[in-house]
């Protein structure tokens, strides 16, 4: 039986699973990537360890799905972190999970992981061509065209697996114009913004403690109701636009700012309750009576925290520990415990992790990643509108949907 080529636009972690996929499966593969070199964004994932997968349940996974969660059962089941470490050990890689289950290459090095994929598809015979689409022609709810900025052109019935990933980072490649493409082919597009992004505010006090990372504190964030939209412990970082670190990437994926207006509170103690923090600064200013305000803050924050801290509370950092007043003891603890920070929006989609919105997931089969407008169209990873939390799942997505659509692809490839 002759077998059609498919062809897979975008060298990412979505088309090369999608590549491997197809090529497994018998079909001849040419993967478009106007990159030089595939994976250039998965070099800089995870601060350039990889965070490939998380090693959870599906219904775990699924739950840290933020849009489109049930969109993904089926591919999940299929192709779930069971499979992607199977998969990648089953390349040479060895792996090694961490806290959280976030699964990393043993050697900390992203650079690994596109190397097993890279290796992988050169031993299947994939052919790389360093091209990009920039059209397609739908006839009869069928794919009948596809052209490249190369000047190549495909013609008849082809098989196209759309992998172009969406509008963050764009100087790895992802420059959205997937959307476009996919629009073209009669798909409804939902509207894009940057998710897992950091936040910018106009409180001096970011530029005052800027590089400041703090572990092992609360973040709240709080709608311009009152209502708590966001709340958990782990790090975070004062930039000088506002705030960014893991707690608040995760954070940003629950605000909108087109419906309400946001403020950050963070705990510094969250193991203490008021009460319990009340006593412990009792005991420290009567043990440091005698000493200036400066150093016995120094004992409790950071150093760099120090005069914000003391400009909350309407502490003097020269005067002496034992001039501190009871109202001013209490507005230290009310800082310490809720620090509050406008957040006046988030930093642009360029510099999300991930973006949210894309392909309208009611007009792709879950099972398949097949386009419901045209037959031969198949789409997989960021460029469809699902994403997650950090953590590893917006890269499982990628391979979950990148398998899903590789195998259908090869299918529809043969029987064409």
């Amino acid at each position: 039986m002759r077998t059609n080529k498919v062809l897979v636009a975008g060298g990412g972690a979505a088309g090369m699973m999608a590549a491997i996929t197809a090529a497994r499966a018998g079909a001849p593969v040419v993967l478009l990537e106007p990159n030089e070199k595939v994976g250039r964004k998965l070099y800089i994932t995870g601060k350039g360890r990889c965070n490939l997968t998380n090693n959870c349940g599906r219904d775990e996974l699924i739950g840290a799905v933020l849009r489109n969660g049930k969109f993904l059962y089926s591919a999940f089941d299929r192709f779930g972190p069971a499979e992607t470490m199977s998969f990648f050990e089953g390349l040479g890689l060895r792996l090694k999970t961490e806290r959280g289950r976030r699964v990393f290459p043993a050697s900390d090095r992203a650079a690994d992981v596109v190397d097993a994929l890279f290796f992988e598809l050169r031993r299947l015979r994939v052919e790389l061509r360093r091209d990009r689409v920039t059209g397609l022609r739908v006839q009869e709810g069928g794919l009948t065209g596809i052209s490249t900025q190369g000047g190549g052109s495909f013609e008849g019935s082809p098989v196209l697996v759309l992998a172009t990933g969406g509008a963050s980072y764009p100087r790895t490649g992802s420059t959205g114009d997937g959307y476009r493409l996919a629009a073209e082919a009669g798909h409804r597009i939902t509207p894009i913004r940057g998710s897992l992004v950091p936040l910018e505010s106009n409180d001096p006090c970011c530029g005052q403690m800027q590089g400041l990372s703090l572990r092992n504190v609360e973040l709240r964030i709080r709608d311009s109701r009152g209502k708590t939209v966001f709340r958990e412990q782990g790090e975070l970082l004062f930039t000088h636009f506002g705030l960014s670190g893991p707690l608040v990437l995760s954070a940003s994926a629950h605000m909108d700012f087109s419906r309400s207006g946001y403020t950050a509170c963070i705990d510094w103690k969250p193991a203490l309750d008021e009460q319990t923090l009340d006593a412990r600064l009792l005991r420290d200013f009567a043990a440091r009576a005698n000493q200036d305000c400066a150093n016995a803050l120094g004992g409790l924050v950071p150093r760099s925290a120090v005069p914000v801290m003391a400009q909350r509370a309407g502490i003097p950092l020269d005067a002496k520990v034992h001039d501190i007043r009871k109202d001013q003891r209490r507005s230290l603890l009310a800082a310490l415990k809720g620090f509050t920070i406008p957040i006046t929006g988030a930093r642009p989609v360029e510099e999300a992790v991930v973006t949210s919105g894309g392909v309208a997931v009611g007009e792709v089969d879950p099972r398949t990643m097949e386009s419901k407008q045209a037959r031969g169209l198949f789409f997989a990873g960021e460029l469809l509108d699902v994403d997650g939390y950090t953590g590893g799942f917006n890269l499982q997505i990628a391979w979950s949907t990148g398998f899903a659509a590789g195998q259908a692809a090869a299918e529809r490839a043969a029987n064409m």
